[in-house]
């Protein structure tokens, strides 16, 4: 989750620190930062969808709406060798995805409780010989029931679930398909820590999903990933820094049930700038890039984030 906190509720509780801020950005949310034809060579997750301010979350009984529109763009698959696989390879992704948030206020294991969902609306082109595909639909949704979220000081965290369906719609005979399609699920934490004033910033967020058996009888391994974000304001409402991921899939793909040759895992350590702007006392933007290094059995590319997110409480008196 991303959000700018506003100084003034910072000065006025150490409980509640008021998110301002992000995500109007790329490839949904979720799962299109990585685009490919096979359900083997992406995630299940959007990739660098919570790098910023990562571990914060909607005030008590607040609702929070974000936006998160993307650019993904590569011109080359990588092997299990990090070299090229293909000699004809070209993907973009255009990508916008909506994220409602609500933190109910009910206490629970000392936090408190918040639900949230995400869909995204995913546009792919994908080149590869012997032609050029392409497809807009409706890619993996994001049910997030149970989240239980803390705050002590300048400190943000959360434990959560994530329930991760699959994408709208799947032909076994076209080239191209949006998202994955299987079910997924696994426990993630994350935290942030914002120091007096929200001078500086330190986010990181671990996930980890389990792939179930999808479209044809196949599974992609399970994913492990960590997003980070480390960010300095430069002015009472602009701060600018890092931010990236680092992506490893541990366990082989099955096919009916068999590991296919070499496991197809998957590797990524994407890094890039980011800046994020405050636009008020719960609301904000976030912009940033990432670009793929270090990649095995996946694309090699960049993805160009816009994150916009606002209260939905308007007429309620901060």
């Amino acid at each position: 989750m991303v959000g700018i906190p506003g100084q003034a509720s910072i000065k006025r509780s150490g409980k509640v620190i008021l998110l301002c801020l992000t995500f109007f950005f790329i490839t949904g949310l979720l799962l299109s930062g990585k685009a490919n034809a096979t359900e083997n060579g992406a995630s299940v997750y959007p990739l660098g969808v919570d790098t910023v301010l990562g571990g914060m979350m909607p005030p008590p009984k607040e609702t929070k709406l974000f936006v998160f529109n993307s650019f993904y763009s590569a011109n080359e698959k990588d092997n299990s060798a990090g070299q090229s696989a293909t000699q004809e390879f070209k993907v973009r992704v255009f990508a916008n995805a909506v994220r409602v948030s609500h933190n109910w206020g009910v206490p629970v294991l000392g936090g408190k409780l918040e639900s949230l969902f995400a869909i995204p609306v995913v546009y792919e082109q994908l080149h590869i010989a012997p032609g050029k595909h392409d497809k807009i639909g409706i890619s993996n949704v994001d049910l997030t029931p149970f989240v239980v979220g803390y705050n002590q000081g300048n400190w943000h965290w959360f434990y959560r679930c994530d329930f991760i369906l699959p994408g709208a719609s799947y032909a076994k005979s076209d080239a191209l398909n949006i998202g994955q399609h299987n079910f997924a699920l696994g426990p993630v934490g994350a935290f942030t820590y914002l120091s007096n004033k929200a001078r500086w910033e330190a986010s990181s967020k671990v996930s980890y999903f389990v792939n179930f058996h999808g479209a044809a009888n196949y599974r992609s391994g399970n994913e492990l990933i960590w997003e980070y974000a480390a960010m300095r304001a430069i002015s009472r409402k602009v701060s600018l820094g890092v931010n990236g991921y680092l992506y490893q899939q541990v366990t082989d793909d099955q096919k009916k049930k068999i590991a296919v040759a070499g496991g197809n895992r998957g590797r990524d350590l994407a890094i890039g700038p980011a800046a994020r702007v405050s636009l008020g006392k719960q609301s904000g933007f976030t912009v940033k890039y990432v670009h793929d290094t270090l990649v095995e059995n996946r694309s090699r590319g960049g993805t160009l984030w816009f994150q916009i997110g606002f209260p939905l409480s308007f007429g309620k008196k901060e």
